[in-house]
Parts: structure tokens; C-alpha cells; sequence
């Protein structure tokens, strides 16, 4: 993921410099700190008697008081950088939406009942372990993971409440479906299985309701005294860190815990592993398959994927120890999901505030030049094409896309897009561009498509994290810019600013004499 991705450098380094030059130490060696978190877990699970019993000691909900305080303090500062004010973007995408219901409920599900019935026939209680897992969805871990991968944090924040919902309403008639209905009708062992209710909604409202109220009140709250700029230039690098340090101390417990399970039956956590790598891989990879074929860009498709292959192992665990017992192969199947889960590639860093990965494709190296213009039919000279691209196509991009167009004096066809685009202009964006003599306002935002893409000579991100196909001859580039979604016209000034300068200076690389036939 890294050499994907336009880095802000660190500091002491060049925006230049090679990715792994520009991240920290906790950064760069990010699988480093989790595969050892998982080792130091199991053996402090084997090698300190009564270790379980100590953590377990004080339950929050249905798991361990430290394992509690972990995710609270990872999933913080993930919530912390949602703009709730852009969440009904998520809710209004419906393709978005109906494929992630789609893939967690009806899928999901589904796919992990025939991999344990395929691959576990002669197992029932692993089997069962198993089913319950699938049914499971994840609430916590995913947030963490797809902010790793720099996913749509806001689509992530959206899609893990509507699942918490479904969780609650659907958990106990799904597994009674799975385990009893099911089979009976396919001729297979029927399992009977109670599943409390109360667990599972207090569940959701401590993983997820605490964060989710804390996160949004602390933006409230400094968006309103001292403004969105600093708390996310200033603010939201201060706290970053602390999700990953809560990830860490999370494995740590969690693996402490089951360290005994897992070491003392080698052979039986192997056979378990085999449906569940079979699982994670297809319903990860079909999720970004579905992402993709649905156009929904790489953040928006990463927080698919990664919400489609999460599972809520926290739960499926108490469920399975609640109704099988704590020795039962039930919750050594859940105790396994872990160990598949948390070493899955993931993406190296939490991202900055505001930064986005630019383009999901490997794409060249950028170079300096230019293109030069093009010869149409008979020799004639053809105008270079520029593409600005960004998710609402409603404010940063018809901002270049406006300055573009006065400062070339038509001598650049100029055009933009977005992945999402939003129903009409930032009129925040219109505001401020008036002030310096632009009118955008009949601008329309319009969908972003592959042949857009092809027929363009430079194709300009802004700093969003929309995907661009990439073509041969073009030239790409990400500008790393703030959005000026629910800013004033004060916060908005120094945005266009940059914009212009930006502009001005790809103005002049373009219509440059160097080029000249």
C-alpha cells in the first residue's frame, strides 16, 4: 500500500523522500509491533498461571475490563476524525449500502456455514464455532483496520452502526436459521443453541455507542471554539498515535487470554484455520471485486471489503463460552478468529487528517515535463486536457477547474469529476471564488468515469481518495488539499489560495514554450 500512496513527509524529510523514509518508527515497522503483540500475548497466556482468570476478573459487557479499555481506546480517535456533517453521503449511497447489507447478512452468513459444513464435516462443534463467527459482525476492529488502510472513515463509521443494528435484530434468528432450520432442510445434524440478547445489545453499546458519542462531541465541541482547521491540523495528530498503542495492548490481552487454548491444541487450531483464511480471503476479496465493479472508488471499496470480512470475535467468543462452556470446541473455534484476523495485510499508517491516498492503481513515476500538446488530423495542434478529480466534484476541483480556465485563456480544455458527485456546488466554494472575480455557480458536478480518465493528459487528485484508472501517457497528480466542506468563508480563503498558486503553476508548465511544436 505504501508505495500507493502520496505521503506527507514526516518531519526532518522530503515530500520527496522514499515512503518508509517518511513514516515513524511505530509506522514503518507496524507488522513488526502486531506480530510481536501476538507472541508476547500467547506466551504470557502459557507461561503465567492464572493469568486468564486475573483479566477476566472484572467483565465489561461480555468480555475481560482490559480488553474493554483497549478497544475503547483504539476506536477513539478513529471516530474522533469522522465528519459526521458528511455521514448522509454515505446513507444517500445506496449502491453503497444495499451491497454492504448484501454482503454482511445474506453472504456472509452463508459462505461461512458451507465452508464449515465442506471443510469441518466430521467436527460439529468446531462447525458450530464457526457458524457462530459468521454471524458475528465486526464492530470495532474493522475501524481500526480500514483507517490502516486508509478507507472512508466516514462510510466505515456509518456502515459498523447500521451492522450494530442488524446485530441486535438479526444475531439470535440468524443462528437459530444456521443451526437448526437450515440443516433440517438439507437432511444435515441440527444444533440447538440460545443466544442472549442482552449480551449482544450491551455489547454494541459500549464498543461502539461510548466511542461514537466521545468522537463526536469532542469535533463538536472543537470545531465550534476553535475551528475544523485546527482541530484537524493541530488536534488530530496529537491523539493519531493513540489508536495504534490501544491496538497493540488490545492484541496483547486478547491473545493473553487464549494463549493457553491455542498452544495446547496446535493440530485442532490448524484444522480451524483452514475455513477461516478460506473465508476472510473470499469475503474480502469479493468485497473489493464488488467495490470495484460498482465504481466506488478505493476508500469508499477498502471500507467494503474490510466491513464484509470483519467478524465481531469478542462476541462470537462470549456467545460460544455463554452457551457451550468455557472448554467447549464452540469457543476455540471463536478463540481461533484472531489469530487469522489482526496479521492480515494491512495498510502501514494511520493517515493524516485530511490526507487521502491519491491513487489506488500503481501508477509511474511522476515526472517533471509536461505532456506536450498533441497534433490532431491534417497536423493541426490540439489543446492539453486537464482532469481535476474529487469526491463531490463540488468544491476543490471546480475551484482548479475555474482558475484553470481564466489563467489559460481557453488555451487548456479543462474539465472535472467525482466519484460521488454532490447534487450542486459548495456554495461556500462559489462564494469565495466570486470574491476574486470567477463565477462557478453554473458549474454542475458530474460523475467520474474511465474514459474521462483516457482522453486526459494530466489527471489532478485533491488530496480525496478517489481511484483513477491509469492509462500510458498520462500524467497524474494528488494535491493534498483540504476539503472545504462545512468551512466558512474565512477557513475557505487560504484553500482557493493554494488552488490558484497550484493552477498557476501548471498553467505554466503546460502552455510552456519548451513545448512548443
Amino acid at each position: 500500500m505504501s508505495d500507493l500512496i502520496a505521503e506527507a513527509a514526516r518531519p526532518g524529510t522530503t515530500s520527496t523522500a522514499p515512503v518508509l523514509a517518511r513514516l515513524s518508527t511505530l509506522d514503518r515497522f507496524l507488522p513488526v509491533w502486531i506480530i510481536t503483540a501476538m507472541a508476547a500475548g500467547l506466551l504470557l497466556g502459557r507461561g503465567v498461571p492464572g493469568l486468564a482468570g486475573t483479566l477476566n476478573a472484572v467483565p465489561v459487557g461480555s468480555v475481560s475490563l482490559p480488553i474493554a479499555a483497549g478497544l475503547l481506546v483504539m476506536m477513539y480517535p478513529v471516530l474522533a476524525k469522522v465528519r459526521y456533517s458528511e455521514t448522509a453521503r454515505i446513507t444517500g449511497n445506496r449502491r453503497l449500502m444495499t451491497a454492504s447489507l448484501v454482503v454482511n447478512w445474506l453472504v456472509g452468513p452463508a459462505l461461512m456455514f458451507a465452508l464449515a459444513w465442506l471443510l469441518l464435516p466430521g467436527q460439529p462443534e468446531y462447525r458450530t464455532g464457526l457458524i457462530i463467527v459468521g454471524l458475528a459482525r465486526c464492530i470495532a476492529m474493522v475501524l481500526i483496520w480500514n483507517e490502516l488502510a486508509c478507507g472512508d472513515t466516514e462510510a466505515a463509521a456509518v456502515l459498523v452502526a447500521v451492522n450494530s443494528v442488524f446485530q441486535v435484530l438479526a444475531f439470535g434468528a440468524l443462528g437459530w436459521f444456521y443451526l437448526q432450520v437450515l440443516p433440517s432442510w438439507l437432511g444435515l445434524a441440527t444444533t440447538s443453541a440460545g443466544f442472549s440478547v442482552g449480551a449482544i445489545v450491551l455489547s454494541v453499546l459500549v464498543f461502539l455507542g461510548i466511542p461514537l458519542l466521545a468522537g463526536y462531541a469532542t469535533r463538536t465541541v472543537a470545531e465550534r471554539t476553535r475551528g475544523r482547521a485546527w482541530y484537524e491540523q493541530a488536534f488530530l495528530p496529537r491523539i493519531g498515535p493513540v489508536a495504534l498503542y490501544g491496538l497493540l495492548f488490545t492484541i496483547v490481552i486478547l491473545f493473553a487470554l487464549q494463549g493457553d487454548a491455542i498452544t495446547s491444541r496446535p493440530a485442532d487450531v490448524l484444522r480451524i484455520a483452514l475455513p477461516l483464511l478460506a473465508y476472510f480471503a473470499l469475503m474480502f476479496g469479493g468485497g473489493f471485486v464488488l467495490g470495484h465493479a460498482l465504481g466506488l472508488g478505493y476508500a469508499t471499496t477498502a471500507t467494503l471489503a474490510f466491513t464484509a470480512a470483519g467478524n465481531n470475535f469478542e462476541l462470537a467468543i462470549a456467545v460460544a463460552i455463554g452457551t457451550f462452556g468455557v472448554r467447549s470446541g464452540e469457543a476455540l473455534a471463536g478463540v481461533v478468529g484472531p489469530l487469522i484476523e489482526v496479521p492480515r495485510p494491512r495498510g502501514p499508517r494511520l493517515r493524516r487528517p485530511g490526507h487521502r491516498p491519491a491513487l489506488v492503481h500503481r501508477r509511474p513515476q511522476r515526472t517533471t515535463a509536461a505532456p506536450p500538446p498533441t497534433r490532431g488530423p491534417g497536423g493541426v495542434m490540439t489543446r492539453p486536457s486537464v482532469l481535476f478529480v474529487c469526491v463531490h466534484n463540488a468544491g476543490r476541483s471546480q475551484m482548479a477547474a475555474g482558475y484553470l480556465t481564466h489563467l489559460s485563456g481557453g488555451a487548456i480544455e479543462v474539465r472535472s469529476a467525482g466519484s460521488i458527485p454532490a447534487a450542486q456546488l459548495n456554495p461556500v466554494a462559489v462564494a469565495v471564488m466570486a470574491e476574486d472575480g470567477i463565477d462557478i455557480s453554473g458549474g454542475t458536478p458530474h460523475q467520474l468515469t474511465p474514459d474521462a480518465v483516457r482522453s486526459a493528459d494530466v489527471v489532478v487528485t485533491m488530496g480525496c481518495g478517489d481511484t483513477c484508472p491509469v492509462f500510458p501517457g498520462t500524467r497524474y497528480e494528488d494535491w493534498d488539499l483540504p476539503d472545504p466542506a462545512g468551512l466558512d468563508l474565512g477557513e475557505v480563503r487560504p484553500i482557493r489560495n493554494e488552488i490558484r498558486a497550484r493552477v498557476q503553476t501548471l498553467v505554466d508548465e503546460l502552455t510552456s514554450s519548451e513545448h512548443a511544436p
